[in-house]
């Protein structure tokens, strides 16, 4: 029937268990919301790996449809800032979570959550630049609001071949930075030299046990993974110099001391990229469209139809994907 759309559904199964199956939907069966979406692409990022594999109490509604981000056309709208026809970018706002996501043929969402996308970029470009590129985004306009400047010297970005780090890397060299890229993927090398990074490091040289201050090597860095790779950049990090934290990765605690804060005045910013108000976002957005060369975008994407997703999210949490995978759903915005 042409009012019925594929979704990925994930239910509970059991008292720990759950089960994820492609179904086909309606409106009716769609939450409340006063925006429906025609969703041309959604992406995969970490927090939907965990969602659809179940190896993290990502989810906290039964049933989901999961999917943190999507992009494509207001069908229909009862909202006063969006008509149909209006190309729109959604991000986080505990969809995927807590509110049905990007992993079906439509949404229904608040339009408050909606952004409108920018000239210059379609549906597919804004599901490659995702949660992971407009966080990326973030943290660099956290680090420039900080003074970190080209010229005040290197910035270091840990998982760098992960969403967050690979279009992290990419905008910060074209703003002139010299990018110091930490991975655990030494194949990568190469890859991440054409997105644009000057150095490549071993992540091994930043998970060793910290010390409360260490030779001071970069001007600011961008942290997805905590743990002692977060304490250790704090060690590292220039007098006056920040660190902008948005990822998880290696752990939730930071074994670190107040030393990098007093002696050294180094500042630590958290990035979240769930609750960002509307201003942030739309900047964000702005900014990714003057900043990220649409061509190394591409070079990190890669595109996958709607029925491999699932084995997509098991991929990402076992590092088997690099850069960014955008979800082909419906037709382009």
């Amino acid at each position: 029937m042409a009012d019925r759309f594929p979704a990925i559904l994930v239910s509970k199964e059991g008292e720990k268990g759950q089960k994820v199956e492609r179904v086909e939907l309606g409106l009716d069966d769609l939450m409340e919301g006063d925006v429906v979406v025609e969703v041309a692409h959604s992406t995969v990022n970490y927090k939907d790996g965990l969602a659809v594999t179940g190896r993290s109490p990502v989810v906290r509604r039964w049933p989901m449809i999961p999917g943190i981000d999507f992009a494509g056309r207001v069908e229909t709208s009862e909202h006063p800032d969006f008509s149909p026809g209006d190309r729109v970018v959604l991000n986080g706002w505990g969809v995927g979570e807590t509110h049905y996501g990007g992993y079906a043929g439509k949404a229904r969402v608040s339009g408050d959550w909606l952004v409108k996308l920018p000239d210059g970029l379609d549906a597919a470009h804004a599901m490659a630049i995702g949660t992971a590129g407009y966080t990326a985004m973030l943290c660099i306009l956290a680090l420039e609001r900080h003074g970190v400047t080209p010229e005040a010297g290197p910035v270091v970005v840990t998982g760098a071949t992960g969403g967050v780090g690979s279009v992290a890397v990419a905008i910060l060299s074209k703003l002139g930075y010299h990018v110091v890229a930490s991975t655990g993927r030494a194949s990568e090398a190469d890859w991440l030299k054409s997105l644009g990074a000057a150095e490549i490091i071993d992540r091994a040289e930043l998970e060793a046990k910290p010390k409360p201050l260490a030779k001071e090597r970069w001007a600011g860095a961008i942290d997805t993974v905590g743990s002692s790779t977060l304490a250790n950049l704090l060690a590292m990090t220039h007098y006056r110099g920040t660190v902008a934290a948005c990822g998880l990765a290696g752990g939730m605690d930071v074994p670190s001391t107040v030393a990098p804060f007093i002696l050294r005045g180094v500042t630590l910013v958290g990035i979240d990229s769930v609750r960002a108000p509307k201003a942030d976002r739309v900047e964000a957005y702005a900014r990714l469209v003057q900043d990220l060369d649409p061509a190394k975008l591409d070079a990190l994407s890669t595109h996958i139809p709607f029925d491999d997703v699932v084995q997509a999210c098991h991929d990402i949490l076992d590092n088997r994907l690099r850069g960014r995978v955008v979800v082909d759903i419906g037709e382009g915005a």
